[in-house]
């Protein structure tokens, strides 16, 4: 897994968890190239599973403080 600089754009209020449709501030890039979308508290529950098969993890949560 990356954690280089693909593309990185700072995620909006437009950018949704695809968990539950909070404000996105995770981005996970899987090796096809699909795009994943986490809150903050989706992303932590799920990190184990998703950064054992993204190829970029691309988080922004040290913007909620």
């Amino acid at each position: 897994m990356s954690t280089a600089t693909l593309e990185t754009r700072e995620l909006t209020n437009l950018d949704r968890c695809d968990a539950c449709g909070a404000q996105a501030y995770v981005r996970v890039v899987m090796a096809s190239g699909n795009e994943l979308y986490f809150c903050g508290h989706h992303a932590r529950e799920n990190e184990e599973a998703l950064k054992a098969v993204a190829s970029h993890w691309d988080d922004q949560t040290d913007r909620l403080s």
